[in-house]
């Protein structure tokens, strides 16, 4: 027990200690531009990036990655909140963490593994370009202060590891903040901080339940929307798990972290938060500031609520500028660059499915809608690679016998391949087919089987099936009817 905690708590104390004081200052910028687009509150998206960040510390199936309030769910509430209230969207949370641990117990994170490596890669490029666009209002129509303080913070991001001993010690994008803090208030520049986007909450968060009926009603109005956050939730916390998993060559337990995003939810949801997910900017935050442990995801959690309640007046006055250069950095760091030199290299479909994934979710910024289409693009391109895998080849035997052998895999793809193999106006007694090296897949297969059985036998020649592997075998028995005299006369309109 205690050494299984020591893993995952204690072994990088200061390193998870400092990550986590890194994200919580990027974090709390994101919570308050994320509750406006959600039409709350700014301290709704606040309360939730601490409740989300504190349960998925423990419960999370992935040491190190953040959850918080993010873009993609808070896209998906617009509607709820304009048309039925806060009261709804906290209920909407509250079932949409039910749904999210339904589906962990149901092993839903498991279908991760169908998702294809130009999926994730598509994934990560979309969120880097999304995650650089966010930033553009903070460097559209501004004086030149706010140029040379991002400039300036991005020189200390990069250039500060190069520095022997310090550059080691302390994470860049934290002195980045406070350097910058410091000489905005120092100089007085007019420039925009964290208090112009919002006012900061003053008091904890408490328990609330949502002042709404319990009625068929009211699951009615909130299902829809608990269902599209519970999917789009999943996925972006799926999806991040997985690249972080990437970052530290570790592994996750993504049904863990299924019900973890479901724990988090509900508690959010009862300390009046809206529905969050794991964040993969501020992930990747903590990870290259040294987080590795679940430490980190607690300090990030705890050291937000500090800072927004008890710390408010000082943290107002960090320059946009600062964070804006971190998340920059975030978009540079996480863009996949070697994607870019793959493109003529990989196989053709592989970079299809990778652009297709980049330019729907950037169009649509709909991270659920990206992942969708490359998953589609992966399974069409698969499918139509493994149809193109089939060999039927003939000979004449001595006997006068005409034996086919099928090779390869015979499914919806291939079964039109495999009907034309056959020459159906060759006059000849016995046809022989040996089926020893070929697997049917599905009932198009065992339909282009029967196809080919009846029109030979409708020109007089006897069939002979030989070789069927036990799979095979078993959907011949259960669904072919080329063997069933019943079946025949009553496909044949006898």
């Amino acid at each position: 027990m205690l050494p299984s905690i020591k893993q995952t708590w204690f072994f990088n104390i200061r390193g998870d200690v400092l990550a986590g004081l890194v994200v919580a200052l990027a974090l709390i910028p994101e919570a308050i531009a994320f509750s406006i687009i959600a039409g709350v509150d700014p301290k709704i998206g606040l309360y939730a990036s601490f409740s989300m960040a504190v349960v998925i510390a423990f419960a999370g199936g992935r040491p190190g990655m953040i959850s918080a309030a993010t873009g993609a769910m808070a896209l998906l509430m617009v509607t709820l909140v304009k048309e039925h209230g806060l009261e709804y969207l906290l209920a909407a949370t509250l079932l949409c963490g039910l749904l999210q641990i339904i589906a962990g117990y149901l092993k839903l994170g498991e279908l991760m593994r169908f998702v294809s490596r130009s999926v994730v890669t598509g994934f990560v490029n979309a969120l880097a370009i999304l995650i650089f666009m966010a930033q553009l209002p903070e460097l559209t129509d501004v004086t030149w202060h706010v140029y040379a303080m991002t400039a300036a913070g991005l020189g200390i991001i990069y250039l500060l590891p190069l520095v022997p001993v310090v550059g080691k010690l302390l994470p860049s994008p934290l002195v980045c903040i406070i350097v910058l803090t410091i000489v905005s208030l120092v100089i007085g520049l007019d420039i925009r901080t964290v208090g112009d986007m919002g006012e900061l909450p003053d008091s904890l968060p408490v328990f609330l339940w949502p002042e709404v009926p319990l009625n068929l009603e009211t699951l009615g109005i909130i299902f829809p929307y608990s269902l599209a956050l519970a999917v789009v939730g999943l996925l972006e916390s799926m999806m991040t798990a997985t690249i972080v998993d990437d970052l530290t060559d570790t592994q996750s337990d993504k049904n863990r972290e299924c019900k973890g995003q479901g724990l988090a939810n509900i508690a959010t949801g009862l300390l009046g938060g809206m529905a969050g997910c794991a964040m993969i900017g501020q992930s990747v935050i903590n990870v290259k500031s040294g987080g590795r442990g679940r430490l980190s995801t607690l300090v990030a959690g705890v050291v937000l609520l500090i800072l927004v309640v008890f710390l408010g007046p000082w943290v107002s006055q960090i320059p946009m500028a600062a964070l804006v250069a971190v998340m920059i950095m975030v978009s540079i760091g996480t863009f996949s660059w070697e994607s870019l030199r793959s493109l003529g290299t990989n196989p053709t479909s592989s970079s299809v499915v990778m652009v297709a994934t980049v330019v729907v979710v950037v169009f649509t910024h709909n991270l659920a809608y990206g992942v969708l289409v490359g998953v589609l693009l992966s399974a069409l391109f698969f499918a139509n690679k493994v149809g193109q895998i089939l060999y039927v080849g003939s000979e004449l035997t001595d006997s006068g016998t005409r034996e086919y052998r099928v090779v390869g895999q015979v499914f919806f793809s291939s079964s039109e391949q495999f009907i034309a193999a056959f020459d159906f106006k060759e006059a000849i007694d016995m046809v022989r087919i040996d089926l020893s090296r070929a697997h049917f897949w599905d009932i198009t297969a065992i339909s282009s089987l029967d196809k080919v059985v009846l029109k030979l036998r409708r020109e007089g020649t006897e069939v002979e099936l030989v070789g069927l592997n036990e799979a095979s075998a078993t959907l011949v028995d259960r669904f072919a009817v080329h063997n069933k005299p019943d079946a025949v006369e009553k496909l044949m309109g006898h």
